[in-house]
């Protein structure tokens, strides 16, 4: 999702600027600062927003506190550091963050050109439209000559022009800066249509005046691997943020969840022949998988206690039972039909 405006211009001074800045490795400056400072959104309801205390939750931000367990063995060490779309790239190149967990489309041109590195995928989306009851539509190739409210500068913008062309519709864009400022307008009435990742649509439903009043179309019109972000060519610290997600990803598909993961372990002791391997290593009960990415041996074990596995993850941040109300879908594990695949902890 979102913008690159800005950022390949500057990627070649910036990297300069970096060789000095970020000669100790990530990790080493994370442990220095004792905080992680997570580059998150300026609030997307399900993903990464605060609360009335100022306190943050959604999916990216369990992977925040994520990798601040593994690293300090505490959730609680992280800074967030709200940043635009215009902002984000700029801002982990500089060192001003140390990761992105902020609803970002992993795409070729971001991979490659940014001096960044997309290390996992912790939801996959795609694009959509929500449009209001009273316009009388079921799909998005009836939006015929209409007014769409989208964040300027963006993928989703991008998306929307080759939607456009490809079913001859005649759309007219109403460009916004942010997206918080299309999502108003569009509750304004100032759109016939709203398009963002579908995630997004579902989050940014909730905060529309009359949010029954409104339906999100069936069409997906994009693929939008969302995920988190380090700075290209620090091997050490991107191991650290990927295999956070995988280890949640992994805990969910042998059972494990933030209440039974000490009890779990106990019964994967070294006295149990008939122990699950992958368990015991990833666990820290047998072979020192910690160490290898310069972190402590039950840094997996510290992951799962402070923000439990996937599926716990996802719901009671946007699953059915929350006002988002994602199903899991494509973030589904890979054995249910789903996506969510981790490598094997050996």
């Amino acid at each position: 999702m979102n913008s690159m405006k800005y950022i390949v211009a500057s990627v070649a001074l910036i990297a300069g600027m970096s060789t000095a800045a970020h000669a100790a490795s990530t990790l080493e400056s994370v442990k220095a600062a004792g905080k992680l400072k997570c580059g998150v959104t300026t609030g997307l309801a399900g993903f990464g927003a605060p609360n009335d205390q100022g306190v943050w939750s959604g999916l990216d931000i369990d992977l925040c506190k994520g990798v601040a367990a593994a690293v300090f063995g505490d959730p609680s060490k992280v800074e967030y550091k709200p940043l635009s779309a215009e902002q984000r790239f700029t801002a982990l190149q500089s060192g001003e963050v140390d990761m992105l967990a902020r609803n970002s489309t992993w795409t070729l041109s971001r991979d490659t050109q940014l001096a960044l590195d997309f290390v996992a995928v912790n939801y996959y989306d795609g694009q959509g439209f929500m449009v209001r009851k009273d316009l009388g539509i079921s799909s998005a190739k009836e939006l015929k000559g209409a007014t769409v409210c989208v964040q300027e500068g963006t993928t989703t913008e991008k998306n929307l022009g080759d939607f456009d062309k490809a079913n001859s519709l005649g759309i007219q864009p109403v460009k916004f800066k942010e997206n918080d400022q299309a999502r108003s307008a569009y509750d304004e009435g100032r759109c016939d249509a709203y398009t963002t990742d579908a995630s997004g649509l579902a989050g940014e439903r909730t905060a529309l005046k009359d949010p029954d009043a409104n339906i999100i179309l069936p069409d997906i019109i994009s693929k939008e691997p969302l995920g988190p972000v380090v700075r290209h060519g620090d091997n050490q610290w991107g191991d650290i943020v990927r295999w956070t997600h995988y280890v949640t990803v992994i805990a969910e598909e042998k059972g494990i969840t933030q209440a039974n993961v000490e009890d779990v372990m106990k019964a994967n002791g070294t006295d149990n022949p008939a122990a699950d391997g992958e368990i015991q290593r990833m666990l820290g009960v047998t072979e020192k998988m910690g160490e290898g990415m310069g972190l402590t041996n039950d840094w997996a074990l510290n992951i799962i206690k402070s923000v439990g596995n996937y599926g716990e993850i996802f719901e009671r941040n946007v699953g059915p039972n929350t006002p988002i109300k994602l199903p899991r879908g494509l973030n589904a594990l890979w054995s249910q039909g789903g996506l969510q695949y981790a490598p094997p902890i050996r």
